[in-house]
């Protein structure tokens, strides 16, 4: 590549970030990173009708929790800011008053009960209403009006938009680098709105102007941009500048159906579509933080949906992914989303995690149930029980029989509660009570050799002995929970079970 890579991610502030937003923003940084470039966020808030305030802030919280920080942005090494197009407006009029000047735009001054009447008259002939080369010589625009009624309509305040004037029968053969050489036929396309009559550009003309002055040489986005791609490039050649190069990524589809994936099929199945939990009057729309997801865990999955390395390899660290990621391997097709591969994700980065790290993890849920513990010990409980889990607010429920005695015992399992049980138990608690060394292996030798010695079966023993310890048949090693509870709190449950079962 001849010149510096520079990628922007472009949100709008309207609401919190969706997954698929932020996949976006991944699959920049990996192509920035991997290409020494460079990684920019810009907030593209001129549609100030649906500006939700805080989503600004959300979203670079968002980018830092996941660990994919922009290089540039609101406050960072503005090389070319301001990096807020609301705070660009002036700019942008002045480019669009340049198209005008090369003729390769115009002022619209319909009124929206005008257009809703051609639209009509339209549909009535059975057409479609296209607002292009057809019609705009026969609407109310400056194609049509002189230069003085222009100037003076405009001097008495009158509302206008500014369109761009598409080229008619020309064929524009289009290279994107996910989907290879596309077609657009100039005379299907409508002569879009650049600038609107509340003085603030539309997405189309302020994106352009400002992927031009940020010098941006690759423009990554969803594959709902792919329809914008002519007009983008008109617009290019039209101020006579260089194009960046386009990929468009594919959808990330609903687990379930067709179709692209929506808060909804979050709601409605139990996972999270946003990478932070997002608060408003109605509630609150959970995020993967507050889930208990790792953001390795979030980017690993994400990166693959709709890319991967040609191996079969799936657990990649960030520094992994950056070396691997090439555009040319980012597929067509959707990438449908998986819930369970994704908690699936998440379970292989738990497991990775060190247990004393998972063990401050878990101790505020510990403490708010007034649980105090050492910190060795629940490192070795958590060590005991993270094989199973997917996330650390499931450890409570996988260990409380290490903190508090069993209330309750499994019916089904009480079953292996047999006549001869409590004697049995008896002379367990014997054994046990002669035991000095109470570590793990010390007593599992020793309560084995007293179950050979007698001919008493495993069965007998083993699942009475953790029902009455666990209430149910369930946990780690039985003998690493004996030594974790101690000598006294294993004879008491013993003994709570032989007087309630």
């Amino acid at each position: 590549m001849s010149k510096q890579v520079r990628v922007r991610f472009a949100p709008s502030p309207t609401g919190p970030l969706h997954i698929g937003g932020v996949r976006t923003a991944l699959f920049n940084y990996l192509f920035a990173k991997k290409n020494n470039g460079v990684f920019f966020l810009r907030i593209e808030d001129t549609d100030q009708n649906r500006y939700v305030p805080g989503a600004e802030e959300y979203i670079i919280e968002a980018l830092e929790w996941l660990g994919i920080s922009p290089d540039e942005t609101i406050g960072k090494n503005e090389k070319f800011g301001p990096y807020r197009q609301s705070e660009r407006k002036d700019l942008y009029q002045q480019y669009a008053a340049d198209l005008i000047k090369s003729g390769n735009a115009y002022y619209a001054f319909d009124t929206a009960e005008a257009l809703d009447a051609a639209r009509k008259e339209e549909e009535n002939q059975g057409k479609t209403f296209i607002y292009n080369h057809h019609n705009r010589e026969k609407l109310d625009t400056s194609l049509v009006i002189s230069p003085e009624e222009i100037a003076k309509r405009i001097a008495d305040g009158a509302a206008y938009v500014i369109r761009f004037k598409t080229p008619v029968n020309e064929t524009l053969h289009l290279h994107d680098i996910i989907r290879g050489d596309v077609k657009f036929e100039t005379s299907l396309l409508d002569d879009k709105v650049l600038f609107k009559s509340d003085g603030m550009p539309t997405y189309h003309l302020a994106n352009i102007v400002d992927d031009h002055l940020m010098e941006t040489s690759h423009v990554i986005r969803g594959e709902e941009w792919l329809p914008s791609m002519p007009l983008h490039i008109l617009l290019y050649r039209a101020f006579g500048w260089d194009a960046p190069e386009f990929a468009h990524l594919p959808l990330i589809m609903k687990p379930v159906g067709n179709g692209k994936l929506s808060k909804r099929d979050g709601d409605k199945m139990g996972f999270p579509v946003f990478p932070l939990d997002w608060k408003t009057e109605e509630g609150i729309s959970s995020g993967y933080r507050e889930k208990g997801f790792f953001p390795e865990a979030v980017i690993n999955f994400l990166a693959l949906l709709g890319w991967n390395d040609a191996t079969e390899k799936e657990l990649f660290n960030l520094e992994e992914l950056v070396e691997s990621f090439d555009l040319n391997r980012v597929h067509k097709a959707g990438a449908k989303f998986d819930p369970e591969k994704n908690k699936w994700f998440n379970h292989q980065y738990l497991i990775r995690q060190e247990d004393s790290l998972l063990a401050n993890a878990f101790a505020p849920i510990l403490i708010e149930k007034g649980i105090t513990i050492s910190d060795d010990k629940l490192t070795k409980i958590v060590s005991l029980i993270k094989e199973r889990a997917h996330f650390v607010s499931e450890f409570w429920e996988m260990s409380d029989f290490f903190f508090v005695a069993p209330v309750a015992y499994d019916e089904k399992a009480s079953k292996n509660w047999k006549a001869e049980t409590p004697a049995l138990m008896e002379e367990l608690i014997s054994v046990l009570e002669k035991i000095e060394e109470f570590t793990s292996l010390n007593i599992e030798t020793i309560v084995k050799e007293w179950m050979t010695n007698n001919e008493i079966g495993m069965g007998k023993v083993m699942q009475p002995f953790r029902l009455s310890l666990v209430g149910a048949l369930k946990g780690p090693h039985l003998f690493d929970i004996v030594e974790l509870i101690g000598k006294e709190e294993t004879i008491s449950r013993l003994q709570k079970a032989i007087t309630s079962l």
